[in-house]
């Protein structure tokens, strides 16, 4: 299948304390520093998982741009119609992960994505529609994510990232004239923000529960599917794959296939140390 997918490609610099984190101070630890973001992350589970994925995004400038494209088309995605952007220009999400892998806290630097304005996104619209299916997240202004759902006629997938970037979501549906979008992947934090959006049309709301599974909203009827039994090294790239499962299952898929899908990437990324694991290009469900 061919997927597009538009969203942020950054460096992530990964803290994990060695013991109970301690709140003010120095905890003895590792620190491991990979390329993530998103969109990208999302884009190279869908390589492994055998998808022909082309990749929209902006790159940092500086010295980080440069290497972690290189390294997007290393890894098998299209790059042609993204660009690196100027010196001065950033793309860095640092977290913070307790001894036991979950997220304590992070910091998101992407103001390279800024760039990603409608005027932008239309002079890709051609390869954007030319896929069979598309996945942004919430990494673009709600100006660019108003404007693919509006304009992007295949299968629309939006992740919501983080809580304050859901936000960009919701101003996206005001601002869209459509408000109509296939498929949105968010956690339950980011529900609880996205709560109310009536005025959106989405077919299907898959809301990730972290160790209690998965939660599917189709036309008024919710599914439950519990977590796949796990050791978690790291939940860093967990909501990722998950969404990359389920767009891999394909927007014809049942609730229960993309669910399968998901779940068993998820699984994958949150028992590996990345937020990727070569792992998911085994995968038979």
């Amino acid at each position: 299948m061919r997927i597009c997918v538009i969203g942020g490609a950054n460096v992530d610099i990964t803290a994990t304390s060695g013991h109970a984190f301690q709140i003010g101070d120095s905890n003895p630890g590792t620190v491991q520093v990979s390329w993530g973001g998103v969109g990208r992350n999302i884009a190279h589970n869908l390589v492994l998982l055998g998808d022909d994925v082309e990749l929209i995004t902006i790159f940092g400038g500086g010295l980080f741009g440069p290497v972690i494209e290189a390294s997007c088309r290393e890894s098998g995605m299209h790059t042609s119609h993204s660009e690196i952007a100027h010196e001065g220009t950033n793309s860095f999400f640092v977290s913070i992960n307790n001894v036991d892998g979950e997220l304590v806290g992070g910091v998101a630097d992407m103001n390279a994505t800024e760039g990603m304005t409608p005027q932008w996104l239309s002079a890709r619209l051609e390869t954007i529609n030319g896929a069979d299916a598309v996945v942004a997240d919430a990494n673009s202004s709600a100006e660019a994510l108003a404007f693919l759902i509006d304009n992007c006629v295949r299968p629309l997938f939006l992740d919501a990232v983080s809580v304050a970037k859901a936000r960009r979501i919701r101003a996206a549906v005001r601002l869209s004239v459509r408000k109509a979008f296939f498929a949105l992947k968010c956690n339950a934090q980011e529900q609880r923000e996205l709560a109310g959006l009536e005025e959106a049309v989405i077919q299907r709301k898959y809301i990730s529960l972290g160790a209690e599974g998965l939660r599917v909203e189709e036309e008024g009827r919710v599914y439950a599917f519990p977590a796949l039994p796990c050791i978690v090294r790291s939940v860093t790239g967990g909501g990722d794959a998950l969404l990359a499962g389920i767009v891999h299952a394909g927007p014809g898929a049942s609730v229960e296939e993309s669910a399968r899908w998901g779940l068993a990437c998820a699984r994958c990324a949150v028992e590996s140390p990345d937020a990727v694991s070569h792992k998911i290009k085994h995968l038979k469900i």
